[in-house]
């Protein structure tokens, strides 16, 4: 790794051009015009949050290959940084980059809340687990200053609706007294995401998240609160943690957490020439082979998008990578499970209000 030759704290390298504009079309920035008119020289790594009013905030996910049907996101770009971040290139469709600006710019709900109570006192609402961050991280740094993610908790708290959590940031202790209310109605589930045991691997493959032992430690916070977790040991990426599959399952069930579930790396869309450009600066000396191996796990290609194959991959190193979580599981996970969300209590509360009118 060449450090000199990277921006320091953030996952992406550069901006890639967004698909949805011609190369000849420049978007403009308000913020940095502000600053030249003032005379003001603008932090160009400076992160900013940029309000925005969605009509609504609960979606429905169609996909066959995950097991959810409807996510919510509190926030839009993730200050996190993960360089293989499949939601970069969610951010083309608001006029940005995937690249940095995904890490730059982020897009703030603030009015999540009332558009999520609006939902479900819905009369043709019927509960079903809504899962925040289906898209980016619920409690990424902006979370410290807006707190949209704990007022979201309140209003399923209220309302006596099941909700999932899906987070990389220890910030989630910080609710941990609305986790725990919700938790005694089996109304909670959390997924904390951990690639890897090696802080200098996430310093470089996740810059802006919490270190791996708050993570650990997070995770057994919460279990030790009636809490169940699941980790995320995704992506798995050959020859950067790929060898880390037993250890880090070990490691999960040590500390609490009832199950894992992985998926193997697909570099789809933009994502593709952000990691390659990644790679080559920060791993050098191997990018040419974790590329390659990437491309072995998808038909010669860094992205495959047919449902059943695109999560799990395919070929040698797929096979091998599926079987070491199968072996995880068998011997660390061994008669543990995550339990099933409770959908019956907000049914109840929702006739018991009708019965007010």
């Amino acid at each position: 790794m060449n450090p000199k030759s990277t921006i320091k704290g953030r996952g992406a390298q550069l901006n890639v051009s967004n698909r949805f504009f011609e190369l000849s079309h420049e978007l403009r920035d308000d913020f940095l015009e502000y600053c030249s008119k003032e005379g003001e020289l603008a932090d160009k790594d400076k992160t900013l949050y940029l309000p925005v009013f969605p009509k609504t905030i609960v979606n429905k996910v169609d996909s066959p290959d995950l097991g959810l049907m409807y996510s919510m996101n509190p926030y839009q770009g993730c200050e996190h940084g993960c360089i293989y971040c499949y939601a970069r290139n969610s951010h083309e469709y608001w006029g940005y980059s995937a690249g940095l600006d995904f890490e730059r710019r982020i897009l703030v709900k603030k009015d999540a809340p009332k558009l999520l109570e609006a939902q479900l006192k819905k009369k043709s609402w019927n509960a079903y687990p809504i899962v925040l961050s289906g898209n980016t991280d619920c409690y990424q740094p902006a979370e410290q200053q807006f707190e949209i993610t704990r007022q979201c908790l309140e209003v399923y708290l209220k309302y006596r609706h099941p909700v999932a959590i899906i987070t990389k940031n220890a910030l989630v202790l910080r609710d941990l007294d609305i986790l725990k209310a919700l938790a005694k109605d089996q109304l909670i589930a959390v997924n904390i995401s951990i690639t890897s045991l090696s802080e200098e691997t996430r310093r470089i493959l996740e810059p802006r998240t919490a270190t791996i032992k708050k993570r650990l430690e997070t995770v057994k916070t919460l279990s030790e609160n009636g809490i169940p977790v699941n980790v995320m040991l995704a992506p798995i990426i050959p020859s950067i943690n790929s060898h880390e599959i037993l250890p880090l399952a070990k490691a999960a069930s040590e500390n609490g957490a009832l199950s894992i579930a992985h998926t193997i790396v697909r570099l789809n869309g933009a994502i593709g020439e952000i990691f390659t450009d990644w790679v080559k600066k920060t791993m050098p000396d191997r990018a040419e082979k974790i590329v390659r191996q990437i491309e072995s796990c998808h038909g010669g290609t860094l992205n495959d998008s047919r449902y059943g194959k695109r999560m799990r991959g395919e070929g040698k190193i797929a096979e091998q990578i599926n079987n070491l979580v199968k072996l995880a599981r068998q011997k660390y996970f061994k008669g543990k499970g995550m339990p099933k969300l409770n959908t019956s209590l907000h049914e109840s509360y929702k006739h018991g209000q009708l019965k007010l009118f």
